[in-house]
């Protein structure tokens, strides 16, 4: 398998690169890991994802550049250790709570990290503590995953975005700590301290870079509202 991303300097930018990296490591699965020049993309790119995002996985002559479908695809061949649990009902538990931080997590941490005046950030803060809330309190009791004493799917889907909370958010937006002895902070721990996802890793300098693009963006579109 051949997973494409953009250049590992603004691999900060692409946590649904990271998702599918996580997974094949989790999974110990061979791969080979390709850098693409999002303004030069080679025709081995394009040939497989003619619209060019990433992260995108090529397997044979397939490919594809969804992470979650990706993250279904490389549980569907078997390797490794499964992400989706086997019983019916816990799979349908981990489909629901994936979707959960797509449609909600994900866009409720960009409305924050966009955020600057001090009573619009506290907030977007509080909108975030909320949907993870809600998260935490569907979760496994004991953990310190989502699902169990195992890493898993839902773990996967939202790990990017948990370790940008730390590193991105806390910060820069005021993002707290986890409370000591919570069922969050147990499970930021295990997220912390897993090996596949400490792979996927950036230094604290990506993520501040990160930042400072958001920032600089944010300054332009203001400007041109304004103009």
């Amino acid at each position: 398998l051949s997973i494409h991303s953009f250049p590992t300097r603004r691999s900060s930018d692409l946590p649904y690169v990271q998702r599918v990296w996580i997974a094949l490591e989790a999974k110990d699965i061979p791969y080979q890991y390709i850098e693409v020049d999002p303004l030069r993309k080679p025709a081995s790119h394009l040939e497989i994802n003619p619209a060019g995002p990433v992260p995108t996985l090529r397997h044979g002559n397939w490919g594809c550049s969804d992470s979650t479908v990706l993250l279904e695809y490389l549980d569907d061949l078997g390797l490794g250790i499964p992400l989706l649990p086997s019983d019916a009902c816990l799979r349908a538990t981990a489909r629901l709570w994936a979707d959960h931080v797509n449609r909600a997590v994900v866009p409720a941490f960009y409305t924050l990290l966009q955020f600057s005046p001090a009573d619009k950030t506290l907030e977007a803060v509080a909108t975030l503590q909320d949907e993870i809330n809600k998260m935490v309190e569907a979760a496994d009791v004991e953990g310190p995953f989502f699902l169990g004493a195992t890493l898993g799917h839902v773990d996967v889907v939202f790990a990017p975005w948990m370790l940008r909370c730390s590193r991105m958010l806390k910060k820069f937006r005021g993002w707290p700590d986890p409370e000591p002895g919570s069922r969050w902070e147990r499970w930021v721990s295990a997220v912390e301290g897993c090996e596949a996802i400490r792979a996927t890793c950036c230094g604290d300098d990506v993520y501040e870079d990160a930042f400072a693009r958001w920032r600089s963006e944010e300054r332009r579109v203001g400007k041109e509202c304004m103009e």
